[in-house]
């Protein structure tokens, strides 16, 4: 176990917090939703971020990456079974997913283009592994949106 560098955590807190009101902004912007109530799930969402790093950094053995943790926690603390949900949800339900979605991918876009020598050495690979997640991903998509769409007798 790692000590915890705090400089670099109020350095995240800034940057974060920095995107936070970015993506309220846009959510008030375009669309017309509160920014000020809004501003206890941003704050949530961060703290569970920073709790994410911490965790990883703390751990560095720990087998998920920082982001796939922060997606795991997020899902249990949204899950009704759960008495932390009554907490989480309707605060972080006041934050939009669709601003959220482009400071996400951008970061990932940052992140993939750090590695671009890597991806260099996989050639053309990559790009049969890129057809075979995207059509599986496709079909997936598809045959969830069928069921669900027969059940509720849609279609």
């Amino acid at each position: 176990m790692r000590s915890l560098d705090l400089k670099k955590y109020v350095l995240y807190f800034i940057l974060m917090s920095i995107t936070g009101i970015i993506v309220l902004a846009g959510q008030a912007l375009g669309m017309h939703k509160q920014f000020l109530g809004a501003i206890p799930g941003m704050f949530l969402i961060i703290s569970l971020a920073l709790g994410c790093f911490a965790v990883k950094d703390a751990f560095p053995k720990f087998p998920l990456p920082a982001y796939a943790l922060a997606t795991i926690v997020g899902m249990l603390v949204s899950i009704p079974a759960f008495s932390i949900s009554k907490l989480f949800v309707p605060q972080i339900g006041t934050v939009e997913f669709m601003p959220l979605c482009t400071p996400m991918l951008a970061f990932a876009g940052i992140s993939v283009g750090n590695k671009i020598e890597e991806l260099k050495a996989m050639s053309w690979k990559i790009v049969i592994i890129a057809i075979v997640v995207f059509t599986s991903i496709f079909f997936a998509c598809a045959l969830i949106s069928q069921t669900v769409l027969k059940i509720q007798g849609v279609i």
